[in-house]
């Protein structure tokens, strides 16, 4: 249909780079007027330089034809601002969430994040095994607090310095909790995976020696080095484990690990590691995929499975046990790669960058060149009176103030914006939260630079279209796109899908233009083997093909009983919601009894369950009902699995056995079914246009091809048409509406303007 394509085209009218350049202030001459209004030179140059790319077309045509595109659609948007779409809440509050997502590349510096980006992948290259030890301190910490932690670790650091052992005093001053344990050993870690101010002290302290006294969002630490070595990229694995945990009573233990000696000892005699991951594995997440795991880095899982699994060499190797805070594992080693290109990484690197603390660098280096660019200027004498006017209260989270003339003097100023002391007691008053650790002159002073730096952003954001034309230009085009979008839904999309007496009538009155010309319908089947193709020629000789998914268990009864529990209900809800969902889809009911039981009970159990799904609503045919009698039992240890109803599920769908084969042989099959033209598919031109079987090999695959049917041209019917139809019902739709807004507005194009746009 229509609409994705004309997205397409107003996606490229209102999309482009953000390139960062000042606004100039020349004079505009006018290219063409709608109405009374006009469309500048500069917009219109601006849109057609970022968005040509018709390279086919002299620039002459190419400048016409894409300022006819424009005309079009500034038609559009001036209808809609005619009819105040652009004044509802609801448009006003979307425009400003993109306004906010367009203003961030203005609010950043480049040439920091990418610095930072280059930063981050150079030191993956290498990965640390360190130490620390951190005394907490809140961020907002008052001074004297600050000045406490900051002297208590340096005193540590003075001791480890002096040869103390650095894990005995991690164990007895660090307030990591994993410190008491660890003697604050954090293992092996690479760029990214610690906040930016302690990898940056990590990988600037050599091995064997310790760090200066730093501060992060936690508190002050100090960090030693005991090595660096180059990156060992990353692993996918697979593991078979065993729970159990170092409080487990040791009867459990024990058996955790007779258990896990057991799975080894087989795995050593050469029994299949899928069979004995399924069977054995208490990883339920991982057991139903052989034990598969995300790939993971240094750094991401516990230390002792992390150097097990990088110790395996070889795809198919696999550990002896190894024992975890959570258990036992044998790991196998799936696949091993080393670090990725820097081409590769970096956008998600720059994603990484910007969440990360590093990104305090780039809001800090922001502020100081908002504050000079944008003239801000500070009054230190009112700044000292206002911060007088302060108590407990404060702290207490209950400041307020009273009416007063000095509440109007001028705190600061950014450009010719004054802000006066009202507007940050206000702030203060709205924001302020109990901080009963602080005094009340230091949490205002916090308070202030909040404002400040809140102030100086948004001032920015509201000034951007002043200083960079491109963020103007964006701005509009995403408020215009908003607009057209509007207008085409209620124009033109919506009129188009609802109007079927409209599409049938420009069917009927353009039938020639919907022709189907000599054609075949065919089924291709894209096979990796001639052991596939084997298996799928014997399940398409069938009218129904197996499923790989739905499955359902089976529903197992009581001995001698044939009635359906909650359970059985609750099951049989969700076989028949599958059923009506999908009209390909039938379900084999087999009954069956247990070799003590009356053979009748098979039948009524297969009734049972047949008759619950009818009064849910699925239609009988689409039930077969077998009566196994006393079938062949499935078990001799579970009695109750031989009285039982089967339930099969099948599909009259060829893209069953698609999922099905794939499901186990993962890029088996392909099948494409449908009606082909000469030109529609390069395979089904290869081969005789006659009912038959044929076969062909193409990349190493064999294409198997089934040509059910050869017909004659004709006209197509609205059906089979409808998608082109309603399509070209839009085009139609669309042109009329341009034509009585042209009468509407009337369209003058100032030619001598345009010529200058060419020299």
């Amino acid at each position: 249909m229509r609409r994705p394509a004309y997205l397409a085209v107003l996606i490229t009218l209102i999309a482009g780079g953000c390139a960062v350049n000042k606004q100039a202030s020349v004079k505009d001459p006018v290219i063409a007027t709608l109405g009374q209004t006009p469309i500048y030179a500069s917009e219109f140059k601006y849109v057609f330089d970022k968005n040509s790319v018709n390279d086919s077309l002299s620039k002459e045509e190419s400048l016409k034809q894409y300022l006819d595109l424009y005309v079009n659609f500034r038609l559009k948007v001036l209808e809609a601002e005619s009819l105040g779409l652009d004044t509802l809440a609801s448009f006003k509050q979307e425009l400003e969430g993109y306004k906010q997502q367009l203003a961030e590349p203005y609010l950043l510096d480049s040439s920091v994040t990418e610095s930072l980006v280059t930063q981050a992948y150079e030191r993956m290259k290498e990965e640390i095994r360190a130490s620390h030890i951190l005394i907490n301190l809140p961020q907002d910490a008052d001074p004297k607090d600050t000045l406490t932690a900051f002297q208590k670790i340096s005193e540590v650091r003075q001791k480890a310095a002096q040869g103390e052992d650095f894990a005995t005093l991690a164990k007895a001053n660090s307030q990591d909790p994993s410190a008491a344990t660890s003697g604050g050993d954090l293992g092996y870690f690479t760029a990214l995976q610690m906040v930016y101010p302690f990898e940056d002290a990590a990988y600037k302290t050599k091995v064997g020696e310790i760090s200066m006294p730093f501060r992060t969002r936690f508190g002050y630490h100090i960090v030693k080095v005991y090595d660096r070595r180059p990156s060992q990229g990353k692993v996918k694995t697979a593991h078979i484990m065993v729970r159990t945990n170092p409080e487990a009573p040791e009867e459990e233990a024990k058996a955790a690990n007779q258990k896990i000696d057991e799975i080894h000892k087989r795995l050593m005699g050469g029994e299949d590691w899928n069979q004995l991951t399924q069977q054995f594995s208490e990883d339920g997440a991982s057991k139903i995929k052989g034990g598969e795991l995300p790939a993971f880095t240094t750094g991401s899982m516990i230390p002792s499975f992390e150097e097990a699994a990088f110790a395996l060499q070889k795809p198919g190797d696999f550990t002896s046990p190894v024992l975890t805070p959570y258990g036992w594992h044998i790991i196998k080693l799936l696949e091993k790669t080393g670090l990725e290109p820097f081409e590769e990484l970096q956008t998600s690197l720059r994603q990484k960058v910007s969440r990360d603390s590093r990104s305090d660098l780039n809001k800090t280096l922001l502020l100081k060149r908002l504050k000079k660019e944008n003239a801000f200027v500070e009054f230190a004498d009112v700044k000292a009176t206002a911060f007088k006017n302060t108590s407990d209260s404060l702290i207490a989270g209950k400041w307020n103030y009273k009416p007063d003339k000095f509440l109007q003097k001028t705190l600061f100023s950014i450009g010719a914006q004054k802000y006066s002391v009202e507007d940050f007691y206000t702030y203060v008053k709205r924001y302020q939260q109990a901080k009963p650790t602080l005094t009340p002159a230091y949490y205002m002073q916090l308070l202030y630079d909040e404002y400040v730096n809140q102030t100086m952003v948004n001032y920015e954001k509201a000034h951007l279209q002043e200083k960079y034309s491109d963020y103007k230009y964006l701005v509009r085009e995403y408020r215009d796109g908003m607009l057209l979008f509007q207008q085409m839904e209620n124009k033109v999309w919506s009129r188009s899908m609802t109007d079927s007496t409209g599409y049938k009538t420009y069917f009927e009155n353009n039938r020639d233009k919907y022709k189907l010309d000599k054609h075949v319908t065919a089924a291709i089947y894209n096979v990796a083997s001639q052991e596939v193709l084997s298996e799928v020629k014997n399940i398409i000789s069938k009218k129904l093909y197996p499923v790989a998914e739905p499955v359902f268990k089976d529903i197992l009864f009581e001995n001698g009983k044939n009635q359906l529990t909650q359970t059985h209900k609750t099951q049989l809800d969700n076989l028949a919601s599958a059923l009506i969902k999908d009209e390909t889809l039938q379900v084999e009911v087999a009954g069956n009894a247990g070799f003590q039981e009356d053979e009748s009970l098979a039948g009524a159990r297969a009734k049972m369950v047949t008759d619950y799904l009818v009064g849910k609503g699925v239609d009988i045919t689409k039930i077969v009902v077998k009566d196994n009698g006393r079938f062949r039992p499935v078990s001799s240890t579970d009695r109750q699995k031989n009285r039982r109803v089967s339930i099969q599920i099948n599909s009259t769908s060829k893209e069953a056995i698609e999922k099905w084969i794939n499901a186990r042989k993962p890029l088996s099959l392909e099948i494409t079914e449908g009606t082909f033209q000469k030109g529609d598919n390069a395979l089904i031109d290869q081969v005789e246009w006659k009912p038959g079987n044929y076969t062909l090999e193409r990349d190493n695959r064999i294409v198997y091809i089934e040509i059910t049917e050869v017909k004659e041209p004709r006209q197509k019917t609205l059906e089979e048409a409808r998608g082109t139809v309603i399509s070209d019902y839009q085009a139609y739709l669309e042109k009329q509406w341009i034509d009585e807004l042209k009468t509407k507005y009337p369209v003058v194009i100032h030619e001598e303007e345009v010529k200058k746009l060419l020299e």
